[in-house]
């Protein structure tokens, strides 16, 4: 998909996308790379996100500059790990996408005893935004931008069980990380007033990519699937459409706290703007990661 119209140049910007290998993180570091930002694909695995890379260079003519980092969500010593590298090497920060995330698997743990999906989903993310705040301050006019999903209309904040460890469905669990996204970006835009850091959440819709690899599809059902999946899912660049519309488009300069979908603001759920709510969740999360 070509970039959008009302997309600005990137040139001179440097923009991290978590999870940029594979899908809509993939998708959009392409298209931010087509507008000549310097981009910093953050995941997990190194090896597939130089592959990435290479293909993005050979798609884009090598246009932008792309970067391969480490980051395991997954483990609070590789967020800080990677933070430290990119405060040190970086001079600026002008976008921070929190896109990586993990859906629907079964009940595991992340490296320091978090659900997976919650770890990941929401701590991670938790802990490598404001470990980079001071440097997304200094770079101010500067942007954050959290993908979250529609299913986060299901999901709720249960503060005695945050880690699942009474009770765990894994559909609830995935609803309860893409909530907590929403109410993180919600207290985070509160904070970050007068700073000339903006921080939005946005949902992609529906896309082909590999975040549904835990979910079990009959053997016989596997073609219709295809079909309909083909039919009616959007492709990744589609996908990465509102990602890129909030992080490069001057419509949205200024624009802070709010929720989007197909490039267009949309209305959340009451519990989706609990102030309360919102600053217990921030509280609890700076305890969980060693913030505090």
């Amino acid at each position: 998909a070509a970039p959008l119209p009302e997309a600005a140049s990137m040139r001179g910007r440097t923009v991290i996308v978590t999870g940029a290998n594979s899908g809509i993180g993939r998708a959009a570091a392409a298209a931010l790379a087509r507008l000549q930002a310097r981009v910093i694909l953050a995941c997990r695995d190194e090896k597939a996100a130089a592959q990435a890379a290479r293909e993005i260079r050979e798609e884009t003519g090598g246009a932008g500059e792309l970067l391969v980092r480490k980051l395991d969500l997954a483990s609070l010593r590789s967020v800080r790990s990677f933070c430290q590298r990119i405060t040190e090497e970086e001079p600026r920060l002008d976008v921070l996408i929190n896109n990586a995330g993990i859906f629907q698997c079964p009940y595991t743990k992340t490296e320091d005893g978090f659900e997976m999906q919650f770890g990941v989903n929401h701590l991670g993310h938790f802990l490598l935004t404001n470990l980079l705040l001071d440097l997304l301050k200094r770079s101010a006019p500067s942007r954050i931008v959290v993908v979250s999903s529609k299913l986060y209309k299901y999901g709720e904040i249960n503060f005695d069980d945050l880690n699942s460890e009474k009770s765990y469905n894994k559909s609830f669990g995935y609803s309860r990380s893409k909530l907590a996204n929403i109410l993180f970006t919600h207290e985070l835009a509160k904070q970050l007033k007068g700073t000339g850091v903006t921080a939005n959440v946005l949902h992609p819709g529906i896309v082909r990519t590999n975040l549904g690899r835990h979910i079990n599809i009959p053997l016989l059902g596997l073609p219709v699937f295809k079909v309909v999946s083909w039919a009616f899912f959007k492709t990744p660049e589609q996908g990465a459409q509102t990602t890129l519309y909030l992080a490069t488009s001057p419509e949205v300069k200024g624009v802070s706290g709010k929720y989007f979908g197909d490039c267009k603001q949309e209305e959340l759920l009451p519990k989706a703007m609990d102030d309360a709510v919102a600053r217990k969740l921030w509280d609890m999360s700076e305890s969980m990661v060693g913030l505090m």
